[in-house]
């Protein structure tokens, strides 16, 4: 079960799809203690974001491997400018809000919960050594349990079936 829900969470994270749920891996400490370094949260897509809600945003900028990093803070102010939304935000651990005032199409979505430290497994198993480790590993465990049981099977009925034409001979 554990190797399917980390299967599930790589996949899901691997291949985002647009509008809809999404699952970040919290790179930085900056909302300790609601949601630690290295936990996987569940991004949900909103039409309404509201003071308090932590969001998932756009950062604007791109990390070394060239991927758009993205941002996951909680929205502590929230006014109009004409006809348009703004937000201010601001990490938990952080003593000063984001300088960058925040837009509608910005936000990714709203957090609807965290798993904390599972982010360490899911980018383990985004790379190819921990995939072969955390996935194909336990997968080739199981499957040699289950061929070993399968075999033991197969012998129990072969000494069934030579005991019973073992049986029939002497008969």
């Amino acid at each position: 079960g554990i190797l399917g829900l980390v299967a599930l969470l790589v996949l899901i994270s691997v291949f985002p799809i647009t509008g809809n749920y999404q699952i970040k891996v919290v790179q930085s400490g900056s909302m300790e203690p609601a949601i630690k370094t290295g936990a996987v949260v569940v991004v949900v897509p909103s039409d309404k974001y509201e003071v308090g809600d932590v969001v998932n945003f756009h950062g604007g900028f791109r990390g070394p491997d060239g991927k758009e990093i993205t941002i996951t803070h909680r929205i502590v102010e929230k006014s109009m400018n004409g006809q348009v939304t703004v937000y201010k935000t601001k990490g938990d651990a952080n003593e000063e809000a984001d300088t960058e005032e925040l837009f509608d199409k910005k936000i990714i979505g709203k957090i609807a919960f965290s798993v904390p430290y599972a982010g360490y497994v899911v980018e383990t198993a985004r790379k190819p050594y921990g995939f072969l480790a955390i996935i194909l590993v336990p997968a080739g465990i199981v499957i040699y349990d289950r061929t070993a049981a399968v075999v033991k099977e197969i012998k129990k009925l072969k000494a069934k079936k030579e005991g019973n034409l073992n049986n029939e001979e002497e008969a």
